[in-house]
């Protein structure tokens, strides 16, 4: 019986063994053994797809001579600003370190010109729209006012439009200046009167009572006075000027030169009552607006005028950061319409300045970006950036130069902006004498 039943259980064993054996494909078709070859052809597609990265917005206040005396500069800062916010977004934004992408957006009010309003708006873009960042409004003025409330908050900003030095000599430690200082505004035109003219020595300066103007002309004024020249009149008018009849009045009619001016509307009018009155200086400069392209809307009044700018679409900068100067200008003229002043310039310059602080510091910590923007030292289409990083004068522009252009006729008598300084950049000899 025991044998039975072994002999029974060997033919089992065997027919087990048989059946396995021709079972042997199917177990190669197992799912079994197929798990391993599906993973692997799943996980490339998951890399394929990784998550969506984070993004943040960060909002940029400010406010805008929407309307008053400010308002064509304002504009003109307000556009070159909005150019490089759109195009930094287009292009995906700014990665931060963590990953996150950083967009921008906006928040800004009508100043109407008025210092009053600007402290109100800017405690508005902070503790209501809760700004990230600040930029300034277009003037010395508006930007001193709007400094306070930036420093008060501990919120960086970039002053663009704003020249005064002053601003950076109370102590403030988050407030950054793209322009070249008031302080080396005019002394440059000096600096072309002496190499066009050694034997010129006295000198008229009739200057707005503001702020910035009153800044230029009292440094203008001492360095004169030390390269040896003579000031015959040094006469401020008001802002909203429109008779200057009574202050040329005063100017002697042996003056070599006369220099100051103060923004864009008083600076042309100013320019067109010296022509019109017949005034035969030989050398006029002045501020603000001789490089704006409208300035040749006076004609002939505006031939020979030098003013200085903080930057002009003749300069040829070699940016290791931002666009070329022939890109910023091809962009700007597709989105505006019109050929970019240095108001147009700086609105883009503070925006490379406040992203190269965020990239650098690959965060939006305050103090973290302030580290980042008090270190740099850039190229830009703008020009050269770099700050004072001093407790005396923290934020003042140190790397930035101007040019100075001058308005001349080309061959078909058109009136043409030249740049006639720096030696080393000129595009034109300067018109001397131009009476």
């Amino acid at each position: 019986m025991k044998r039975s039943l072994f002999n029974l259980f060997a033919v089992l064993v065997i027919l087990s063994l048989a059946l396995a054996a021709c079972g042997a494909p199917a177990v190669e078709e197992a799912p079994a053994a197929e798990a391993p070859a599906a993973a692997a052809t799943e996980a490339p597609a998951a890399e394929e797809a990784p998550a969506a990265a984070v993004e943040k917005t960060a909002i940029v206040g400010f406010t805008a001579s929407l309307t008053g005396k400010l308002n064509v500069e304002s504009t003109r800062q307000n556009n070159g600003f909005k150019l490089w916010m759109d195009q930094v977004n287009a292009a995906g934004g700014v990665p931060l370190a963590d990953g996150t992408v950083v967009k921008f957006d906006s928040k800004f009010y009508d100043d109407e010109s008025n210092k009053d309003r600007v402290q109100e708006l800017y405690t508005k873009l902070v503790t209501e729209d809760n700004a990230d960042f600040l930029i300034s409004p277009y003037s010395s003025g508006l930007a001193d006012a709007s400094a306070v409330i930036a420093e008060q908050y501990g919120k960086i900003m970039v002053t663009t439009g704003a020249a005064s030095d002053s601003t950076y000599q109370k102590g403030y430690t988050l407030v950054y200046q793209a322009y070249t200082p008031a302080s080396a505004y005019l002394t440059g035109s000096l600096d072309l009167l002496a190499n066009a003219d050694a034997a010129a020595k006295k000198i008229a300066i009739v200057h707005e009572n503001d702020k910035f103007s009153t800044d230029v002309v009292t440094a203008l004024e001492a360095y004169a006075i030390e390269k040896g020249y003579e000031v015959v009149l040094n006469e401020g008018y008001d802002s909203g000027t429109t008779d200057f009849a009574p202050i040329i009045n005063k100017i002697p009619a042996d003056v070599d030169a006369i220099m100051g001016g103060g923004h864009f509307a008083d600076g042309q009018q100013f320019a067109k009552a010296l022509s019109d009155k017949g005034v035969a200086a030989k050398f006029i400069s002045l501020l603000v607006a001789p490089p704006e392209p409208t300035f040749a809307e006076i004609g002939d009044a505006a031939f020979g005028i030098v003013g200085p700018s903080q930057w002009e679409p003749l300069a040829a900068f070699a940016p290791d950061y931002g666009p070329t100067g022939a890109e910023f200008i091809e962009a700007y003229k597709a989105a505006f319409g019109e050929e970019p002043s240095y108001h147009a310039a700086g609105g883009y310059a503070a925006g490379l300045i406040l992203q190269k602080g965020i990239e650098t510091a690959g965060s939006l910590d305050v103090e973290a970006v302030k580290a980042a923007i008090d270190s740099e030292d850039m190229m830009t289409f703008f020009g050269h950036i770099k700050f004072d990083t001093s407790a005396e004068n923290h934020g003042l522009q140190v790397g930035h130069s101007m040019v100075y252009v001058q308005w001349q006729k080309d061959a078909s008598g058109a009136l043409v902006k030249q740049v006639v300084w720096p030696l080393e950049g000129k595009t034109a000899e300067t018109v001397y004498p131009i009476k």
